[in-house]
């Protein structure tokens, strides 16, 4: 672990590799952030390259500024950044979440439910204070599904900007997120 950053730069799991980004990743990240369908409860809006790109950019920039951040998810058998899945805290932000986004083509495929196990398991070993959150638009559906797969509880809902969002929050317990399924370990 590189001194500067609280938590692994890397994890891995069974399918899946989280590193850090580098500069090329945008294209796979452009993917997601160009389909409106993804974007829709984010951004709200598909964006530019130039928008992908700044925002892969503020995801390094996390890591700098927190000293954790959103990994690369790289699956390991093809080498291809499929989306990006850690610890994301912007000041407006009512906690850290862990947070995830993959292009649309991957979703359905368990990849997300694992990478999000992993960063829980990280997060418990690395991470002082409560439980992770994960901050969801209240429409959802996808996420949400998401979040209770992985054993996030609903909390409370909080008005932000300009619609309702809910708060789900991640198990406590490194062994539960450790052992599930599909849970990570620490390269």
């Amino acid at each position: 672990m590189n001194n500067r950053f609280i938590v692994p730069e890397r994890l891995e799991s069974p399918r899946l590799i989280l590193r850090p980004f580098r500069d090329e990743d945008w294209r796979a990240l452009h993917e997601h952030y160009s389909d409106p369908e993804c974007t829709h409860f984010t951004f709200g809006r598909a964006l530019s390259e130039g928008e992908s790109w700044r925002a892969l950019a503020s995801m390094v920039g996390h890591w700098h500024l927190r000293g954790y951040g959103p990994y690369a998810l790289e699956e390991r058998a093809s080498g291809a950044v499929l989306g990006t899945v850690g610890v994301w805290y912007p000041n407006d932000w009512p906690e850290p979440e862990i947070k995830w986004a993959l292009a649309r083509r991957h979703w359905g495929k368990g990849f997300a439910s694992e990478a999000v196990r992993a960063v829980q398991a990280m997060a418990q070993r690395h991470l002082p204070g409560p439980p992770l959150i994960s901050f969801i638009n209240s429409a959802n559906a996808p996420s949400i599904r998401l979040a209770l797969a992985v054993g996030a509880r609903l909390e409370r809902e909080a008005a932000f900007r300009g619609g309702l969002w809910h708060v789900y929050r991640h198990p406590g317990d490194a062994a539960d997120a450790a052992n599930s399924p599909s849970g990570g370990t620490i390269a």
